[in-house]
């Protein structure tokens, strides 16, 4: 009683290993091919993506800066500008100084030359004045209550001079 047949058993390895180098030439090379060629584009793509990856990294980094230059910049000429407007105020103040100076030292000068000529014009009436007095004195023989009277309206007339 022979369980097992040997011709069907060898003929079913033969067959079975056949079938395994069969599949191995026609099937199995090129299923491994194809999934060894998608794993490299996998990993190609992978790659891809992180050089991406690194490159925007690089490109955001160098935009950040570009950006922070363009800020001190602004930053600089906004300064600038501050500057240049607090330079032309103070010129503009010393200049209206300067004029202000002037027109006061012309008004001082100017009064200066009034008071003269208003002096001139008071000795002038004074001496007008002292002249006719004596006129009248020496034309009236005077005595003591003429003479006070005489200087009184004498002093009325400077009085009202000024």
């Amino acid at each position: 009683m022979n369980l097992i047949d040997v011709r069907q058993v060898s003929t079913q390895i033969i067959g079975f290993l056949l079938m395994v180098w069969i599949l191995r030439v026609y099937a199995w090379g090129p299923v491994v091919r194809m999934l060894e060629a998608r794993r490299e584009k996998i990993a190609g793509e992978f790659e891809k993506a992180r050089l991406k990856e690194a490159e925007a990294l690089e490109l955001k980094a160098r935009y950040e800066q570009e950006l922070r230059g363009i800020e001190a910049q602004a930053r600089q000429r906004i300064q600038s500008a501050v500057a240049e407007g607090q330079k032309v105020a103070a010129e503009i103040r010393a200049q209206a100084q300067g004029e202000a100076q002037q027109r006061l030292e012309r008004a001082e000068d100017e009064i200066a030359r009034e008071r003269e000529k208003a002096k001139e014009l008071l000795k002038e009436h004074i001496i007008d004045l002292a002249m006719r007095s004596a006129e009248k004195i020496l034309r009236q023989k005077l005595d003591d209550p003429a003479q006070r009277r005489l200087a009184g309206e004498f002093i009325d007339e400077v009085g009202a001079l000024r």
